[in-house]
């Protein structure tokens, strides 16, 4: 009952757009919201065409290098077991007599914020055999792996804990296989060095090969006590009586929350930091990090948005087309935009020797964007594609929790389908505007080694 493991958003305060509502606020038809603790907000989306509901916990930390490891491996031994199911047989028991449900846990990144999750979805009420009143019954189970989990003489299990400890470092070094996730992590390193936005998801493998059951267990009790909480409801279910479960539960639990920032950074680089590292491997990898500048509004990350989708996010953009297709300066060659670090990231595979000769076309192609440079077809396709998309979005209640949860965290409340018909109206003057405020900030080359060359 448990899914592939998967290894890859708070207290508002009471002037944020959703901070301070003691009863469920209509954002649009679908969605309410309400804060039910100190510090957590239950979020319900409503979509009928769904046969099946998702609940998903998300507890949020600022991000530092000395605590980023032990809790990273915190949901993933909650979902293992907890007090009323102490054994994997147990929980898989409990699981199917829901029907099937599945529970997972994951950690995700967002800005500077550290995202512990755990999740259980599972068939409506309406479905069941006998009436079973699954979304309670389903709400009582996330709160169990969440309050109350298996202990051994007050601490996580040894056991449970090691098992964690080596996926978790096993996950970290898998990093270094990967070469080009290796490059775009080091380039992120070097460009927000110093700063919680350099810090990963899951911390360091020295720090994880240092976790124990008691550091891993002290992490468990900081996170329930310290972060802010975002739940999610989205299915076709009522999700009142998931609501009052959670309101229950965080009532009972002392809690001196964290203040989440909405704010997005907006900087400028000044000079452009370049480094190279010398690897035996057969392709280079060159990575270009740009700061995005002042895109704070709605608006302004959606023209930002398809800036970096025409300039290098589809198979027919600039960078794919004139710098990989036409030039053969690269293996591949792709634009992504993070809004939540003010980042706009374009990776390539390169033959050693080329970089200088792939790196300035990308900065043309990047200026040809700034001049304008480009035709109605070429941004008719990118909103055709993005807009695509965003409607795809809806389809998945992992989709739907995703987004709406990034929605959440940057301070909007639009659904896909309203976001894509923005999307639609973008301009040729606003994309060009949004180009106008990218530079470049730090510039990384995993080289190849050349023959004979010292290893």
């Amino acid at each position: 009952c448990f899914p592939a493991r998967k290894r890859d958003k708070i207290k508002m305060d009471d002037n944020s757009r959703f901070g301070g509502r003691m009863e469920f606020r209509s954002m649009n038809d679908s969605i309410k919201r309400k804060k039910i603790g100190e510090g957590v907000f239950f979020t319900a989306i409503t979509d009928p065409k769904f046969k099946s509901n998702r609940i998903s916990v998300n507890l949020l930390l600022p991000l530092e290098e000395e605590t980023a490891a032990n809790r990273a491996i915190v949901p993933f031994v909650l979902r293992l077991r907890y007090r009323d199911c102490p054994d994997f047989t147990r929980l898989n028991e409990k699981l199917c007599d829901l029907y099937g449900a599945i529970v997972d846990g994951d950690v995700r990144k967002y800005g500077a914020y550290q995202i512990m999750n755990l999740s259980v979805q599972f068939l409506d009420d309406r479905y069941s055999i006998a009436g079973e009143p699954l979304v309670q019954a389903c709400a009582d189970l996330a709160c169990g792996m969440l309050f109350d989990p298996y202990l051994e003489s007050g601490l996580f299990s040894e056991e449970d804990v090691r098992l964690e400890r080596q996926n978790l470092i096993d996950t970290i070094a898998s990093e270094f296989n990967d070469k080009r996730e290796y490059a775009i992590n080091k380039c992120i390193s070097l460009m927000f060095d110093g700063s919680p936005l350099a810090v990963k998801k899951y911390g360091t493998r020295e720090r994880a090969e240092r976790i124990t059951a008691e550091s891993a267990t002290e992490a468990y009790r900081d996170i329930l006590r310290r972060a802010a909480v975002e739940i999610l409801f989205i299915g076709c279910g009522d999700p009142s009586a998931a609501e009052k479960v959670f309101s229950t539960r965080f009532a009972g639990v002392q809690r001196q929350p964290v203040t989440y920032d909405v704010s997005l950074p907006c900087v400028s680089s000044k000079e452009v930091r370049t480094v190279r590292e010398d690897m035996d491997i057969a392709q280079g990898k060159l990575v270009m990090g740009f700061r995005t500048g002042e895109t704070t509004s709605p608006d302004a990350v959606n023209a930002m948005k398809m800036m970096v989708a025409l300039y290098g996010g589809t198979p027919f953009s600039r960078l794919f087309q004139n710098v990989r297709e036409k030039l053969s300066l690269c293996y591949y060659c792709a634009a992504r935009y993070d809004k939540a670090s003010g980042m706009m990231m374009v990776d390539s595979g390169v033959e050693t020797g080329n970089e200088q000769k792939a790196r300035d076309e990308i900065l043309r192609q990047l200026e040809l964007v700034k001049q304008g440079a480009f035709d109605d077809g070429e941004l008719n396709s990118t909103i055709l594609t993005i807009s695509n998309a965003l409607k795809s979005t809806v389809d998945t209640l992992s989709g739907l929790e995703n987004w709406y949860l990034t929605q959440i965290l940057s301070g909007t409340d639009e659904s896909p389908l309203e976001n894509a018909q923005k999307v639609s109206q973008i301009t040729k003057d606003e994309i060009r505007a949004a180009a106008s405020q990218i530079t470049l900030d730090t510039v990384f080359f995993l080289a190849a080694k050349k023959e004979g060359q010292d290893q």
